[in-house]
């Protein structure tokens, strides 16, 4: 820790005197004012220039999230991310503590395939390791949330997904102390409360906030309590140079009713046999960032972050959804990550000939070393996340080391008013670790343990290597662009690729990362303030897969094998239109009264190209679906605001065969397509603020998905139809 603040700080000294010497070329900047234009919206992409991130020729979209009227009060993935094209979505629970967002043929399970930051530092587990994110900060506490398919992996790394950023409120305001009171109750005993406070004083400014919610959960076994807390301080230096601090903390339990097979599901979808199944998470996060002008066409800024976290699970988790809990042993996961990252970008803006042009590279340096202990425990407690005797419960034990190096820049041509390139380039150098044991245990029929033995293993994976990609810009005209785009990817090999469970498990000794490219071809822009649009066509080529089947050893014995076992291709139409209904035909000053209609479209194809698995080549590859449908409403009466939406997808898969059923377990088999409706109603009075919102409004039966480990194994139903109502005050 104390060599990454020595680098932190000596690395500032060299920028400030460079500065320092550069201070007459300094363009000094006027104090900005605030427009505000209804037509702006909620949803839309970043600047080609967005801050310190290059997003030319990308598919990029951005909400903002402040200006939605949605059920913020549980993070309402659906209705939140409601206009970005192509999203699938794991509805776990109603309580929105963690977010499961996927697309393009990758699993959404807790977000893993998109890198997952925060304000620009990653915020998951470990970003290379085990790239789960278990904390989602709540939306009232987001300005904007950020996305960049794809073509992301240049300037952020993994993931296949791209960069999802969440761009929390920031410091400051016109008063010393401002605050933001919310109070919501709702559906199953659901309480929530987020008070904030702003401020600017002199030069220091900030921005805190402290969010609690709790509630019993749509199915019995489904109570959670979560508390959240958040602040960030800002100090400006002197007009060129400012230094933040920032401290995120994140404590939440929450009973998990467990999984369904596929006739408990269709006799009683909110039934639960689980009392005794329970997830803990600690989640605490340090960013120390530094941004500085050091000239007219030089911006700068360096971070180091820290992450100090545990997650925990304890549970009764047979194969068989239907059997009872009748007590005894349980498996306990524990997991500790504690990650250390520097990384430093800086633009440099310049001209050749004519043409102003822009150059964006940067360094990353990473550290993690994490812990995983799993076993079983006969504890009495209901929330018991301990081990009370290691050395008979423990059955593996590792300590998961994991190191990232990583230059990247890419390069901002503009060739004329109109034509842009941009080429890219980013050297990684990977060390992922596994040291640690685990226990053969045997019995005979009688339970009793005839052979136990502990097995040392220790797996090292170093590896180096380029990856390159290429984009394109032209502009039309001021108000439409054609973007296009294509890079390649990788998927780092985790922990658990590497990992050893049990002596029924193999891993292949060759298994290495996921390789692949992505492409993206479209059109996005605006016609008279009246529509906006962004039209594109996709194709994700996902190579070296990592998965599972059954493998016969020399010996006979039959186990199961995580390798690479193939390839796949996924190609589609994304597409997003919004129109101001009213605007199309009247004339003349703006009434007071707007209708927005949108309209999010995807169309997807997803196929196996290559596989070792029998029965898996020419499949669908799995949580893909073809049709992924959104639309709505949106209205404005002067400060009465209201929106409906409608969701639809059609069916998928949940494994690579293409199980239609999903047998005694309920995990593989097929996803029935849904369709869901949502109303939410808000209206400001003053400083007063009163929300409404009806989530599920039919009351549809649906599940999005059939989950292998935690929160099942089996079917986890979506919630049924619920109701929320917020109150706010300004202060």
């Amino acid at each position: 820790m104390m060599k990454f603040i020595g680098l932190f700080l000596a690395l500032n000294a060299y920028v400030w005197c460079l500065s320092a010497q550069e201070a007459d070329t300094v363009v000094h900047e006027i104090k900005g004012v605030t427009v505000t234009d209804k037509k702006k919206g909620n949803f839309g992409h970043l600047r080609s220039l967005d801050e310190m991130k290059l997003t030319v020729g990308k598919k990029s979209e951005v909400i903002n999230v402040a200006a939605l009227t949605v059920n913020k009060s549980t993070n309402n993935t659906r209705q939140v991310y409601a206009k970005v094209t192509g999203l699938n979505i794991f509805e776990n629970d109603g309580s929105g503590l963690q977010l499961s967002i996927g697309g393009r043929g990758l699993d959404p399970n807790r977000t893993a395939n998109f890198n997952v930051r925060q304000n620009g530092y990653d915020i998951s587990a470990d970003a290379l390791g085990y790239p789960e994110s278990y904390y989602t900060p709540p939306s009232d506490a987001l300005s904007r949330i950020e996305l960049i398919k794809g073509a992301a992996s240049l300037q952020f790394g993994t993931q296949f997904g791209g960069l999802l950023n969440f761009r929390m409120k920031q410091p400051g305001g016109e008063k010393k102390i401002a605050a933001e009171l919310k109070q919501t109750i709702g559906s199953w005993g659901f309480l929530g409360s987020y008070n904030s406070v702003n401020g600017t004083i002199g030069k220091f400014s900030y921005f805190a906030y402290a969010h609690y919610k709790r509630g019993d959960g749509w199915r019995p076994n489904s109570r959670f309590e979560s508390f959240n807390a958040y602040g960030d301080f800002h100090f400006q230096l002197n007009e060129r140079h400012r230094i933040g601090l920032e401290i995120t903390s994140l404590h939440y339990t929450a009973q998990q009713p467990g999984g369904l097979d596929d006739r408990m599901f269709a006799e009683d979808a909110r039934q639960s046999n689980r009392e005794r199944n329970w997830f803990r998470v600690k989640w605490n996060l340090l960013n120390l960032h530094w941004d500085a002008q050091l000239s007219s066409s030089i911006k700068w800024q360096t971070q180091v972050y820290a992450l100090m976290a545990g997650r925990d699970a304890l549970g009764y988790r047979p194969n068989r959804p239907s059997q009872p809990d009748n007590g005894g042993a349980r498996d306990l996961l524990k997991g500790d990550f504690n990650t250390l990252g520097f990384e430093s970008r800086l633009v440099k803006n310049y001209k050749l000939g004519a043409q102003p042009q822009h150059l964006l590279a940067g360094v990353r340096i990473y550290n993690g070393k994490s812990k995983s202990v799993q076993g079983n425990v006969n504890n009495p407690g209901d929330k018991d996340f301990t081990f009370h005797d290691p050395g008979s419960e423990v059955l593996n034990e590792y300590t998961l080391p994991n190191n990232n190096v990583a230059l990247f820049a890419e390069q901002w041509f503009k060739l004329s008013d109109r034509w842009s390139i941009t080429p890219g380039i980013r050297w990684e150098w990977i060390r992922t670790r596994a040291q640690g044991m685990y226990r053969e245990v045997v019995r005979d029929l009688r339970d009793s343990i005839i052979l136990d033995n502990r097995i040392a293993e220790n797996r090292e994976l170093p590896r180096s290597f380029f990856i390159a990609g290429l984009g394109l810009n032209y502009n039309c005209s001021d108000q439409a662009d054609i973007y296009g785009n294509i890079s390649q990817n990788y998927r780092s090999v985790t922990f658990s690729d590497i990992r050893t469970i049990n002596p029924s498990f193999e891993i292949d000794k060759d298994i290495s990362d996921e390789r692949g490219w992505s492409a993206d071809l479209g059109v996005r822009g605006k016609i008279k303030d009246l529509v906006r649009f962004d039209i594109s066509m996709f194709h994700l080529y996902y190579g070296n897969r990592i998965g599972e089947y059954y493998y016969a050893r020399p010996n006979g014995q039959v186990v199961r094998k995580r390798a690479n076992i193939g390839a796949s291709r996924v190609s589609g139409l994304e597409s997003f239109v919004e129109v101001d209904v009213l605007d199309l035909f009247r004339t003349g000053d703006s009434s007071r009264f707007d209708i927005r209609w949108y309209n999010n479209l995807a169309l997807t194809h997803s196929a196996y190209t290559e596989s070792i698995i029998p029965n898996v080549k020419g499949s669908q590859v799995e949580y893909v679906p073809s049709l992924n449908w959104k639309t709505g409403l949106e209205w404005r009466y002067g400060q009465f605001k209201a929106s409906t939406q409608m969701s639809y997808l059609s069916r998928q898969f949940a494994d690579a065969t293409n199980a239609k059923e999903g047998g005694y377990s309920g995990v593989n088999g097929l996803i029935p397509a849904f369709v869901l409706f949502d109303i939410s109603l808000g209206m400001n009075w003053k400083r007063y603020l009163l929300e409404f919102s009806v989530n599920n409004v039919a009351d549809a039966k649906y599940f999005t998905r059939r989950a292998t480990g935690y929160p099942g194994p089996g079917i986890i139903p979506g919630e049924g139809r619920s109701f929320y109502l917020t109150l706010g005050v300004r202060l």
